[in-house]
């Protein structure tokens, strides 16, 4: 998807509609609060009969899409592995890159965000009063005990007893390991018997895709609305420390860049950090752009093949799997606003929940829907399972779009991170393959493979867009 529905028509986008709603809502609530003061009866009046109503209403339309986008979401992109017999070592090994890089990624962003603490930067009053008036059912009602320890029963209480109860009280956890599951069972059925339940997943995919397009034509008044809330009650108390927050997802991505990356590059591919940069700067750049893997997909594959030397087959395999699931800068993302808002509206978190914060930001940015907000819903939904109040979500849309572009440089730097890395550990590629510029390259010695899971065996169902996920 190189542009998102939102944007491919006439008019404003809707991210520019998102940060006018936000700037609006922001404005309007603090001129009230210096003029009238949040006691005054007509602040209230609006807070609870205008913004009020109007900003749950958003909300509302996320929560329900939480389970069907998560269950749809994940199984499809189980099964969009094809047969796992098939893709077998190479596949696993592909995965298990992903998700290590991955958790690598959220950690640095998660020892960011403590180190600094942006959402302790307001007074403890403040933060009490936040939670007061704002602690709705849907947040302080969640059943959280899978999160208060991370051991044995942690593990255990992953996979739910029940599905549909783990539904009903919005267990992501249970839900995403019922939808792995459920995907590994379709990829072990033939494809005839697996054919009609796959084409039941992805209609359940498409109208949840719908939902939550409708739930974002609002998304404007609704962001409007939860700011006008919190600026008109609070000032700019809320406000400040999302300057710090920012500072801390663009410095873990950075780091995350120049760290990470080339250490894996030096160590273990065995290529200067250096040359590897100084030929992966267009599809850098088109990511940073376009704010979207899959628009960068085939600048991604011309530049490994040719730029890099990697095999035709490898970049056919491991960039199409990694536009789709491997989600670098996204889990990053998601990991460090949990935490920042944990911080603002103060939520303490053990460092057992934190471990579980680490391992849902992994899971839920594999699961976002490739639509304008489709990570909305899954970043609201764990929100919930820490009893973080969903309005919170509102301090973040509106700096998103800055974030958005940085960190799909990340998700696809780290796809081609990962296709060198694929392509030596199986003796198929070295830094010595690396073209000299005006040279053409050679064939590689992929094609010699007959095995090799080529790119018939990755088809993704749901197109994954960065810029689609937070607008």
């Amino acid at each position: 998807m190189s542009v998102t529905s939102a944007e491919s028509g006439k008019g404003m986008p809707l991210h520019t509609k998102i940060l006018v709603g936000l700037v609006v809502g922001a404005v309007l609530g603090l001129v009230l609060k210096l003029t009238l003061g949040a006691d005054h009866t007509v602040v209230q009046f609006l807070n609870r009969y205008v913004a009020g109503p109007l900003g749950q209403i958003f909300l509302r339309l996320l929560f329900m899409v939480v389970v069907p986008l998560v269950f749809a979401s994940i199984s499809l992109g189980v099964a969009s592995l094809g047969d796992l017999k098939r893709v077998g070592r190479i596949g696993l090994k592909t995965l298990g890159f992903f998700f290590a890089t991955m958790a690598v990624s959220v950690s640095i962003g998660l020892l960011l965000v403590q180190i600094l603490q942006p959402g302790t930067r307001i007074s403890p009053e403040t933060r009490a009063e936040l939670m007061a008036t704002y602690a709705s059912d849907a947040s302080s009602k969640v059943v959280a005990s899978q999160t208060a320890t991370f051991g044995i029963e942690t593990l255990v209480g992953i996979i739910p007893r029940n599905p549909v109860a783990a539904a009903a009280n919005l267990e992501l956890l249970g839900i995403i390991f019922f939808g792995i599951i459920f995907g590994v069972a379709l990829t072990m059925i033939t494809a005839e018997r697996a054919r009609p339940m796959i084409g039941v997943l992805e209609a359940l995919n498409d109208i949840v895709i719908k939902i939550v397009e409708i739930a974002m034509k609002l998304a404007p008044f609704g962001v409007a609305a939860l700011i006008f809330g919190v600026t008109s009650r609070f000032g700019w108390v809320l406000l400040k420390p999302l300057a710090v927050y920012v500072t801390v997802v663009l410095c873990s991505l950075a780091l995350h860049t120049i760290v990470t990356f080339p250490a894996i590059l030096r160590f273990i591919v065995g290529i200067s950090p250096f040359t590897f940069f100084s030929r992966v700067k267009a599809p850098m750049i088109t990511a940073f752009s376009t704010s979207s893997s899959s628009a960068t997909l085939p600048t991604s594959i011309a530049t490994a093949e040719q730029n890099l030397g990697v095999p035709s087959k490898v970049a056919g395999f491991v960039l199409p799997l990694g536009a789709t699931m491997n989600m670098n800068g996204t889990a990053l993302f998601e990991g460090v606003t949990v935490i920042f808002l944990a911080q603002a509206f103060g939520v303490t978190l053990d460092l057992g929940q934190q471990v579980v914060i680490l391992m849902m930001a992994v899971i839920t940015a594999l699961g976002a829907a490739g639509v304008p907000g489709g990570s909305i819903p899954l970043l609201v939904g764990v929100l919930a399972m820490f009893g973080v109040p969903g309005e919170g979500i509102a301090l973040i849309l509106g700096v998103d779009r800055v974030l958005d572009m940085a960190r799909t440089v990340v998700n696809v730097t780290g796809d081609l991170v990962a296709t060198t890395f694929i392509a030596k550990s199986e003796k198929l590629w070295s830094a010595a393959a690396v073209p000299v510029p005006g040279v053409e390259a050679g064939a590689g010695a992929l094609d010699e493979s007959p095995n090799w899971p080529g790119p018939s065996d990755v088809q993704p169902t749901v197109e994954r867009d960065e810029r689609s996920r937070l607008p």
